[in-house]
């Protein structure tokens, strides 16, 4: 067996004689981040199985949750149905169609629309509560003391917080689909003067049960995403009160662009997995 004696090549030093610092890998910071919330999620499903299971602070998470959410779903709900029926209204007129205005807006405001009003309004409100509160405490050194008296922080404070914010997710989005479709309706009917026969037929000529489990299924996973997200980056603030500041406006904007993108990969795995109605 040969042994590569070729000399191995020096360390960098500078004047004075000592190693100079290694300049670090520019993608290397956003993986170890990257690993690290891949971590955190991983420890969050393993410890929702552990007991004791802090049913209270669950309860209170929820309620917190439910309470700066549920008003501002439904008022959004109602002009994001209406701004789509009139599209899609407006767009099956020009191609003569105007039977599948009910049928196309409706899928619409289901499968896309409802899954990601309701994870937007938790990631902005709930989410941003949930990254300043871990924040707050992890600045105070609560979590350094929980850890020294054995308690874990993450199946303390983590683990309710993120299963709250996937259960408002998933109840908040069969209100959102609701409010939605009633409102796409009105304005269909009364402002482009469709009739009511027409829009439910065409909803149910086109709209299947998949139709809404992938719409909850993906409320619950935009939920666990904000989430984690937020209970990442409040364990991991930097800089004092300023840096709980940048985490909460870090974790709103990481959990916007992740919800895109993880939606993008549910609508084209459920297209090519469930054939449309008919098809």
């Amino acid at each position: 067996m040969s042994v590569d004696s070729r000399p191995s090549a020096p360390p960098v030093v500078d004047e004075g004689g000592r190693a100079a610092p290694r300049t670090p890998t520019p993608l290397l910071g956003p993986l170890r981040q990257t690993g690290k919330l891949f971590a955190l999620a991983l420890e969050v499903a393993r410890d929702t199985f552990r007991r004791p299971f802090q049913f209270r602070e669950f309860i209170e998470q929820f309620w917190f949750i439910a309470s700066v959410t549920i008003l501002p779903a439904a008022l959004v709900s109602i002009p994001f149905g209406a701004v789509i029926a009139l599209q899609v209204g407006s767009l099956t007129q020009q191609l003569g169609a105007q039977s599948f205005t009910g049928g196309a807006s409706v899928l619409a405001v289901i499968q896309q629309a409802s899954p990601l009003i309701v994870a937007l309004l938790i990631a902005g409100a709930g989410g941003s509560a949930i990254c300043a509160d871990l924040g707050s405490r992890k600045i105070r050194e609560e979590l350094d003391a929980m850890t020294v008296m054995g308690v874990s922080p993450v199946q303390r404070l983590v683990v309710p917080r993120v299963l709250a914010t996937m259960t408002v997710a998933l109840l908040l989005n069969g209100m959102v689909s609701v409010v939605g479709t009633l409102g796409g309706y009105f304005f269909n009917v009364v402002l482009q003067h469709g009739t009511p026969g027409a829009y439910l037929q065409s909803f149910s000529a086109l709209a299947q049960l998949p139709d809404l489990y992938i719409s909850e299924l993906k409320a619950l996973i935009f939920g666990f995403i904000a989430g984690i997200v937020a209970a990442y980056r409040g364990l991991n603030p930097r800089g004092g009160p300023k840096g709980v500041g940048d985490a909460v406006n870090q974790s709103v904007v990481i959990t916007f662009i992740l919800l895109f993108v993880v939606n993008m990969v549910m609508t084209g795995i459920y297209l090519q997995i469930v054939p449309p109605k008919g098809g």
